[in-house]
């Protein structure tokens, strides 16, 4: 899904969570939401350390970037990560559920953003982007009503609070 706000996001989110309330079949016990940046990056590094998951180098045959196409690609046209996630890199950016705010200093496991703002932060790069914006470690930020053509989702499936 494509040129999708924040806000598009949350009211998506809240309707298929209403939806499989109840449906034989659902994960009980679970709910999707957007994931959190530290989240979206654990799931894009898939355990490497390098600058993609890649390597330290990003190439048209791995990603979507640099107006290779000049539009978005269907997921799964480029390799899938090592734990199976396609189009981490380049495509569109990945909203996540953080506030836009500086990180910790401290060494932190699982980090959530600020808790408030007036910013959202997206991960991944966009089909637009260098390769340098295309990095697992990179962020962008956006008003949670804009809409861009190269701004999408990934839902994460967690635990129910």
């Amino acid at each position: 899904m494509e040129s999708i706000s924040w806000e598009d996001c949350q009211k998506f989110i809240e309707q298929l969570n209403a939806h499989l309330a109840g449906t034989p079949g659902a994960p009980v016990g679970y709910r999707f939401s957007l994931p959190t940046e530290s989240q979206w990056e654990y799931a894009c590094r898939a355990g490497t350390t390098t600058k993609y998951h890649f390597g330290d180098t990003l190439t048209s045959n791995q990603a979507n970037f640099n107006s290779n196409l000049k539009k978005t690609s269907e997921v799964g046209s480029y390799p899938a990560n090592t734990w199976g996630l396609f189009d981490m890199h380049g495509n569109v950016w990945e909203w996540c559920s953080d506030w836009y705010g500086t990180y910790p200093s401290d060494a932190v496991t699982d980090p959530t953003g600020a808790s408030s703002g007036s910013n959202r932060v997206l991960r991944g790069g966009g089909w637009f982007s260098l390769a340098e914006d295309c990095r697992s470690a990179r962020q962008n930020v956006l008003g949670t009503s804009n809409r861009h053509g190269d701004c999408g989702v990934r839902l994460a499936l967690v635990r129910a609070e």
